[in-house]
């Protein structure tokens, strides 16, 4: 199955299978592993000028993943953030023995100037699409009394609201932000539109304000303040000013949040809301990798009520969620339950089932696209009928499901595809190169092959008969799909240390003598060996750690 590349695959080397050594080897497994590559590639061993000339890289790539790898602030570096890490501008003033955290430090800070120096090229919109579908029509009918109406036969079903926001970022300096958002919205034939424009200075590292001001056809001008502030490390505060300006007088309006961090995972929180519609809430927040718990009690005017919520999130590649709700106060009654899940890259696909007392049963889609959001509230009924519940929960499963397999799937596997056709063309050279570098190697490794067979044959050791590392072929697999595997009998027998072949948890393709033949797509290394006078075979996955011999691997040749 092809799988995208990523940035640091194609970018980086990979010192640590380079040398054939974990990536917790101590210094002197790393010492000894660089000597062994040494003897193997050093120059003044070969006396023809191309093998010289081959030979002379590679020992100077081994010399400098030796350097990179025997250095702890290097090592440290490479570790968390890869070659790039260290090709970054800024390390050469950073002072020497750091911790790997300190390090980590001053690489996000060396990154916060970089965004800073490319801070006027960038804007964050955001926006939100609501369509509001009246569908009650579909269970609750007159069905009798409207038989003689002209089409009557067919469920009414109309669109009864919609709004539409927008929101852009401008970033004037490194600590100040103009914001420009703007709404429509209609209901019933009813509609208005507002704008807003706001201007955030961050004052310090502890805190912001943001002024506001804003106008609109359904209400008139607006004048708002904002102010964060964090008192302590574990507690902030957020408070909101507003001056409504409208027909009826200026209407003031406040809002004040307290927050504190009761552990690393939950958050509580006291609100004050005076003003149109005042009330007093409290809440508390956990959310953990696996969950996110929600308790609140709000008492206000016009509404006071209690909610509980809970959120388990699923450790998948799909990122797939399940939540549900309960919600009682002096509106009524509201449970609601529903799911989540990630269907591209960019896109999370959700949708809720919402049954109360008196709100009746309504379907909630809600599609988020990078910055965008798409929200679809479907009314299916005013009263609590079983049937618009069963249809608002397993109507949109069967959809789902059917569009993910007929629609969605194949659409991000010609996507993937078609990515990792641009990623192979990027590579091309790249690879091309590896190739060349893993022909000149197995040429350099033949003299040492050849004694390390002849002392493995003289005490019936380890011979690598044949090995081939790449992308095979089962019956599961496709028509159209080929072999495509390199033979890398040669390096893996220049490797053999006294009748014993270990390899590290890395990917191969970083291996002395060896390349991908397959960019982005699953590998894996087969080895049919001899120990003591009998065959063995084995094959594993491409990053899996290998130690041979093994009795496991032994050949059955009794049948």
């Amino acid at each position: 199955m092809a799988t995208a590349l990523s940035e640091e695959e194609l970018d980086n080397e990979d010192y640590y299978s380079l040398l054939n050594v974990r990536r917790e080897a101590s210094s002197e497994e790393l010492k000894a592993a660089y000597r062994r590559l040494c003897m193997l590639y050093h120059p003044d061993k070969h006396r023809d000028p191309e093998l010289k000339s081959q030979a002379e890289r590679l020992f100077n790539l081994v010399h400098q993943a030796y350097e990179v790898l025997s250095d702890p602030q290097t090592r440290a570096i490479y570790d968390i953030y890869g070659k790039r890490g260290l090709e970054m501008e800024g390390w050469e003033v950073v002072e020497r023995r750091r911790t790997p955290a300190e390090i980590r430090e001053e690489f996000e800070r060396l990154q916060r100037e970089r965004e800073e120096r490319r801070l006027q090229q960038r804007t964050n919109p955001k926006g939100t699409i609501s369509v509001g579908v009246d569908a009650t029509d579909l269970f609750d009918r007159y069905d009798e009394e409207y038989e003689d109406v002209s089409g009557s036969g067919f469920p009414q079903i109309e669109i009864n609201k919609m709004h539409i926001s927008q929101s852009i970022e401008a970033p004037l300096t490194a600590t100040d932000t103009a914001i420009l958002s703007g709404s429509l919205s209609t209901q019933n034939g009813n509609g208005g539109g507002s704008i807003n424009f706001a201007l955030r200075r961050v004052t310090s590292a502890k805190g912001w304000g943001e002024l506001e001001f804003g106008a609109g056809d359904l209400q008139g001008p607006l004048f708002g303040l904002k102010l964060f502030r964090n008192l302590t490390p574990r507690c902030f505060v957020t408070t909101n000013c507003a001056l409504q300006f409208s027909s009826r007088g200026i209407r003031p309006g406040l809002t004040t949040v307290l927050a504190r961090n009761l552990d690393k995972n939950t958050v509580g929180y006291l609100q004050w809301r005076w003003g149109i519609q005042s009330a007093m809430n409290t809440s508390i927040v956990r959310d953990t990798k696996t969950s996110h718990f929600t308790v609140a009690l709000q008492l206000g005017i016009p509404h006071s009520f209690a909610l509980i919520s809970y959120q388990h999130k699923f450790q998948d590649d799909d990122q797939t969620r399940v939540k549900g709700s309960l919600k009682a106060g002096f509106f009524g009654t509201v449970v609601e339950y529903g799911a989540e899940r990630k269907i591209s890259r960019h896109s999370v696909l959700g949708a809720a089932v919402s049954v109360g007392v008196p709100q009746g049963v309504s379907l909630k889609v809600k599609l988020n696209r990078a910055s965008q959001t798409y929200f679809f509230p479907v009314h299916l009924t005013d009263q609590l009928l079983p049937s618009a519940v069963f249809y608002a929960t397993v109507g949109p499963l069967v959809i789902y499901f059917a569009m993910h397999r007929l629609i969605i799937k194949p659409y991000l596997r010609a996507q993937r595809e078609k990515e990792l056709e641009k990623q192979r063309e990027s590579a091309a050279s790249d690879i091309l190169q590896k190739k060349q570098e893993a022909e000149a190697a197995v040429r350099l490794m033949q003299e040492s092959v050849r004694r390390i067979i002849e002392a493995e044959e003289s005490r019936m050791g380890l011979i690598i008969v044949n090995a081939w590392y790449g992308k095979f072929v089962n019956d599961k697999s496709k028509k159209s799909e080929k072999v495509k595997v390199i033979d890398v009998t040669v390096p893996l027998q220049c490797l053999v240390k006294d009748s014993k072949l270990i390899l590290t948890e890395a990917s191969k393709a970083g291996l002395p003598g060896f390349y991908d033949p397959c960019v982005g797509e699953e590998k894996n290394l087969k080895v049919l060996y001899q120990f003591r006078g009998v065959l063995h075979q084995v094959m594993v996955l491409d990053s899996e750690a290998l130690r041979i011999p093994k009795q496991s691997h032994r050949i059955d040749t009794d049948g």
